[in-house]
């Protein structure tokens, strides 16, 4: 069996007693960071001893099928650094290999970044799209995709590039537009910055740390037809067409 265990993220006291039992009878755990996986037991007195198999993004569609294998005959506790497995961090590919090997997927949830953030966000919370990490590059023409999305908008950023992304979403959504960023989630110096994003682009400039989500309010109709009319413009143009 398969088991994707959630882990705190920020705040130890946030591991369940599920989790504590799980990790005190694992025989395997396959876990984003074998070190940061050791750290965590020692902090929760756990004295087991478990294999520990290294699961990261460079090799987990590599080690999918194998651990999937393995799972046939013990159970396979997979773990991230922090967090849900498979939401944005490895995971997803282990599970889909056991799916097809025909081998029994669990979960012991728990914290979780994206969830937590929404709940605090202070934007609605019945209809939500959880978008990962922005990209590095084409970040504003991804953005601008998003121009007609009327849910709200969950998204993971680094604090080195938190201001240029909120200046992008100013760009692509309006400077209006509502956002809340919450950083250092369950951490001694948790912080959730509401406003507009042309405010927290000001904000930001002046240097922001630790663990980001940006939570972003989904468009009126009145605005979504004008971005992407203003996009659709824009797309024309670049292609050549004469207005």
């Amino acid at each position: 069996m398969i088991i994707l265990a959630a882990t705190p993220i920020g705040n130890l006291g946030d591991a369940s007693r599920r989790l504590v039992e799980a990790l005190g009878n694992a025989e395997v755990i396959a876990s984003e960071d074998t070190r940061v996986t050791i750290h965590l037991m020692r902090a929760l007195g756990i004295e087991n001893r478990p294999r520990l198999i290294a699961l990261h993004e460079h090799n987990e569609v590599e080690k999918a099928s194998e651990i999937a294998e393995l799972a046939r005959e013990t159970d396979v506790l997979v773990l991230t650094d922090a967090g849900m497995p498979a939401i944005s961090d490895p995971g997803f590919s282990i599970v889909t290999a056991a799916i097809a090997a025909g081998v029994t997927v669990t979960a012991l949830p728990g914290p979780s970044a994206v969830i937590t953030a929404l709940a605090l966000s202070g934007l609605p919370t019945d209809r939500f799209t959880f978008e990962g990490f922005l990209p590095r590059k084409g970040r504003l023409a991804s953005l601008r995709q998003l121009a007609r999305e009327p849910r709200t908008m969950v998204f993971f950023e680094s604090p080195n590039r938190l201001a240029d992304a909120l200046g992008d979403i100013a760009t692509a959504f309006g400077p209006d537009r509502r956002v809340a960023v919450c950083r250092e989630l369950t951490k001694l110096y948790e912080e959730v910055r509401r406003g507009t994003a042309a405010e927290l682009v000001e904000w930001a400039t002046a240097g922001v740390k630790g663990e980001i989500c940006i939570v972003v309010e989904g468009g009126a109709l009145q605005e979504i037809d004008l971005v992407a009319g203003i996009v659709q413009v824009q797309r024309l143009v670049s292609a050549g067409s004469k207005l």
